[in-house]
């Protein structure tokens, strides 16, 4: 183990300042009234290469009665009641330390004989640990101590035994499956050994971070002794090939962790065990060149590579491991990317590919319509893919980022948790599946989803502000009911809203001093407006990108947001006909059990203002009708069935009741004639509609999709439709 001089360590950390014990020091605890652990808003501030920095956990909070409010403290609930002895079973039974009369492990995944056992025990660790930086509740606290008191001890005896190679292993079973997988043992002989370190050390990490725990930084820089013994001595042909196994080889973001234990404690041989996991024989040179070389990779094995790239870039500044991150990103988003913001699925054989059923499996570019069969949509890998956004932002804040996170955040993670409460089940998603007429399944104890799932519900404050690096300027990122704590710049700003049940937002400053505030304008939002303190803000509002308002702040301040929701649709890159309905960012599903895609004709009630508010009209509750199905939100956590993507039928011409007969032709892309006309809208009058159905025709007909006497048709069709297309 490397010995960490916590003064030494205190004078390093000396600009950013070091954060105090949280929390009262407790008898037997690991507090020691003389320490302070380093805080995580500490630990964020010191990442040189950030143009953009978060805040810590603690420093937000949510308001309560949202939306998001509601989904954690459900997963709270089951936080609270969960036996903090099932976490260390494994631990204790491998380190042959007696397991209390009554206990059991975790289960699922992480069940007594298991290849994977330990992994849910992580998950659980970092649960608690956020669970008390969201609410100061003890309890939460109470746990993360004991787990990390006992994991010490396992520690010890696994040490004590002589069995291991290194005096810092520590695992819920023996070291035979890193063995193996150096000889390049397949699964399911091993499964993803590294994937479960990842998951405990991640778990340790944030109990020092979020909780103050400072024994968790003892046991987890042993184990990145260990992690560095192992690896370190390896040729990198023999760990190229080891990252290339398919499940035995996963990893989780181990890179990420050892990045970090480098940044905590400078300790260089953390960063070269960093780089060890550098997946260069399958991916990492092909991200760098821009060669996309995605189709057919397990989704989530390589998503939270990237995030460590970008950790290691942070440390390491090579520039090479932000390059594979950003141009992975842009492999996956929009290319790859669902309606609800996830990604991976199935598809049929082609001429040209054959068939695919693995739904864990990242389909072809371009490939959507064509691969929402079966399950799709593994939730940790929105989970990962959400952190990738975001830490891509803090080195370029560029709002596609932003977009991106809200879509996933908003649709596929809190629609990812049932609206239930259990203290005995997490009720998350594995998948949360496309399939038209497909049921979300909840529970997934001891599952890769059902751990990240943990996770997912207690943090959703982490990105709702960020902060300039030079402290000067705050990002409104997400309209999230909440309440951001600066101490630093002497600022408190306060967010009032329930959205996106609501669709405006109101946020009161309290301090006094000069602060440019970015609010994002999302790319949804057509109609979005700003007043400070009752005066509007004029100037463009371009959706997309991020007002900035400077000036000097007094107490009591308000700034008054309007986000005005439209009805629209999003087409499948690859079918146009595929489409999703979204009101605003809020995804909206058609309730049926049917299996076949629901049909959906719209265009026939559309009006001069080219919305879709008359062919989707509102119920109650925040739902809607169209073409006789409900619609609803698909954060609604229940069982329903449910068609997230619909199939476009607008076979003829039509214009409100007068149909000319005319086939809805479309153009190489996909464009119909209809799309074409009210891709114009809005029309001030009815003059200038059938203005642009004249000149959409005259196009059409010379392009050959429409005769003669098919364009007369089309334009007396237009002109009969004067009353129809009246808005009253």
């Amino acid at each position: 183990m490397v010995s960490i001089d916590r003064r030494g360590l205190f004078r390093a950390a000396g600009a950013v300042g070091v954060g105090a014990v949280i929390g009262p020091a407790l008898s037997g605890s690991s507090y020691a009234a003389t320490e302070r652990a380093l805080s995580q808003a500490d630990f964020l501030d010191q990442n040189p290469s950030w143009r953009v920095k978060p805040f810590a956990l603690d420093q937000v909070t949510l308001q309560d009665g949202t939306v998001f409010a509601q989904k954690r403290d459900r997963v709270l609930t089951f936080a609270a009641a969960y036996p903090a002895d099932r976490v260390l079973h494994n631990f204790r039974v491998t380190a042959g330390l007696p397991t209390p009369a009554g206990s059991s492990p975790p289960g699922g995944w992480d069940d007594a004989t298991g290849n994977l056992r330990g992994h849910y025990s992580g998950h659980l660790i970092t649960l608690f640990a956020q669970a008390y930086a969201s609410t100061r509740q003890a309890v939460f606290r109470d746990k993360v101590d004991y787990i990390v008191t006992e994991l010490g001890k396992c520690q010890d005896a696994l040490a004590a035994s002589g069995l291991y190679s290194h005096p810092g292993f520590l695992a819920a079973y023996p070291e035979t499956q890193f063995v193996r997988l150096e000889s390049f043992a397949t699964y399911p002989t091993i499964w993803a050994p590294y994937y479960t370190c990842h998951k405990i050390m991640r778990g340790l990490l944030d109990a020092y971070l979020l909780v103050g725990n400072d024994q968790a930084l003892d046991i987890v820089t042993k184990m990145g002794d260990w992690v560095h013994s192992r690896l370190s001595v390896l040729p990198r042909e023999t760990l190229n090939r080891m990252w290339a196994i398919y499940i035995a080889g996963e990893y989780g973001a181990m890179n990420e962790v050892m990045a970090d234990l480098h940044a905590i404690t400078g300790d260089e041989r953390y960063l070269v065990a960093a780089k060890c996991f550098d997946n260069r024989q399958s991916l990492f040179g092909a991200t760098v060149e821009d060669r996309d070389v995605l189709t057919r990779l397990h989704a989530n094995t390589h998503v939270p590579q990237f995030l460590g790239y970008l950790r290691v870039f942070d440390q390491s500044e090579e520039a090479e491991y932000y390059t594979a991150a950003e141009n992975f990103w842009h492999m996956v988003v929009p290319h790859r990317m669902y309606a609800h913001g996830g990604t991976s699925g199935t598809w049929p054989a082609t001429p040209d590919l054959a068939a695919n059923t693995n739904a864990e499996l990242f389909q072809p570019r371009g490939n959507i319509a064509n691969s929402i069969a079966g399950n799709g949509a593994e939730t940790c890998t929105t989970y990962n893919l959400l952190k990738v956004a975001r830490n891509l932002f803090f080195h370029d804040p560029d709002p596609t980022y932003m977009d991106y996170y809200e879509r996933g955040l908003l649709n596929h993670i809190l629609g990812s948790r049932r609206d239930t409460e259990s203290t005995t089940s997490p009720n998350v998603t594995y998948f949360l599946p496309l399939t038209p007429g497909s049921v979300r399944g909840f529970g997934n104890t001891g599952t890769c989803c059902g751990g990240t799932g943990l996770e997912n519900h207690t943090k959703y404050q982490e990105s709702i502000y960020f902060r300039s690096a030079e402290n000067d300027a705050l990002y409104v990122n997400l309209y999230v009911g909440s309440t951001l704590n600066w101490a630093a710049r002497g600022f408190t700003i306060t967010q009032v809203t329930d959205f996106p049940r609501q669709e405006e937002s109101t946020l009161t400053v309290t301090g006094e001093g000069w602060l440019d505030i970015h609010l994002r304008i999302p790319s949804w939002a057509t109609g979005f407006r700003v007043s400070v303190n009752g005066s509007e803000r004029g100037g463009p509002m371009t959706p997309g990108t991020y007002l900035r308002l400077r000036r000097r702040w007094h107490t009591g301040d308000t700034i008054h947001v309007s986000l005005p929701f439209r009805l629209r649709v999003e087409k499948a890159l690859d079918r146009p006909d595929t489409q999703t309905i979204f009101n605003g960012p809020i995804v909206l599903p058609a309730l049926s059990t049917d299996p076949a895609y629901r049909e959906f004709s719209l265009y026939k009630d559309v009006k001069l203002d080219g919305g879709l508010g008359h062919a989707i009209t509102p119920g109650g509750d925040g739902t809607f009708t169209t073409n006789g199905h409900t619609l609803r939100p698909l954060y609604v956590g229940d069982t329903q069935a449910q068609h997230i993507y619909f199939r476009r039928h607008e076979p003829t011409v039509v214009f409100g009741t007068h149909d000319s007969g005319v086939p809805n032709r479309a153009a190489a892309d996909g464009t119909t004639l209809l799309d074409a006309v009210w891709a114009a809208a809005p029309f001030p009058d009815h003059d200038r509609f059938v203005g642009e159905v004249r000149r959409v025709s005259i196009r059409w007909a010379d392009e050959g999709r429409l005769s003669r006497a098919e364009r007369e048709a089309v334009m007396s069709a237009a002109l009969a439709a004067r009353d129809d297309l009246r808005i009253d």
